[in-house]
């Protein structure tokens, strides 16, 4: 008897320790999914703080094309407050109007040759395309982070822990077909 009462709580305290465990893990990766988020938030962040200084370059040449301005200014707008109430799925549809509008911003800029040669539009326009390098990056990371996730917290036993403790999935950061397609920056501009 005294037996039995011992391998029942070894056996309890196997599943204890391992309850544990998984918990422990998935808050690790909970929180590596919140990680990945906040460097695409910054990264974000940065890239809204540049595009008003990029708009207000192009609008000192007093012929350019003010319905393309307003467009890049109407998706910035888009992605901060996508960005602000963390909806991934509106994030990602912002993000692609603000790339198509980037992607005809610096169509019509070949028309412009003394824009093309301002020194303060070049640096912008590195410190845009930067960023847009490093968003892409850190997307594919976050992606990854959420898809580590999603999978952990459907994967049997993990599942039932999961679900005591109310873990949810997380959305995976996903743009439109047009979106996936690169706006090569520096083809655009002849660099």
């Amino acid at each position: 008897m005294l037996a039995l009462i011992v391998i029942v709580l070894g056996l309890l305290l196997l599943i204890a320790i391992y309850g544990i465990t998984v918990y422990n893990a998935l808050i690790q990766i909970k929180y590596n999914v919140g990680m990945a988020w906040a460097n695409i938030d910054v990264l974000l962040k940065q890239r809204h703080d540049e595009l008003p200084k990029l708009v207000e370059t192009c609008r000192q040449y007093k012929e350019f094309e003010q319905a393309t301005l307003e467009r890049v200014t109407e998706a910035r707008g888009q992605v901060h407050r996508a960005r602000e109430s963390g909806d991934i799925q509106a994030l990602g549809a912002a993000e692609t109007a603000l790339r198509s509008g980037l992607g005809q911003l610096f169509a019509v800029v070949e028309a412009y040759p003394d824009l093309k040669a301002n020194q303060q539009f070049m640096q912008l326009l590195r410190r845009i395309s930067t960023l847009e390098d490093a968003i892409a990056d850190r997307r594919e990371l976050y992606n990854a982070s959420v898809n580590i996730n999603n999978v952990r917290i459907e994967q049997f036993p993990d599942s039932i822990v999961a679900g005591m403790f109310s873990f949810r999935r997380a959305q995976m950061l996903s743009f439109d077909a047009e979106e996936k397609r690169d706006v090569d920056i520096k083809r655009l501009f002849g660099g």
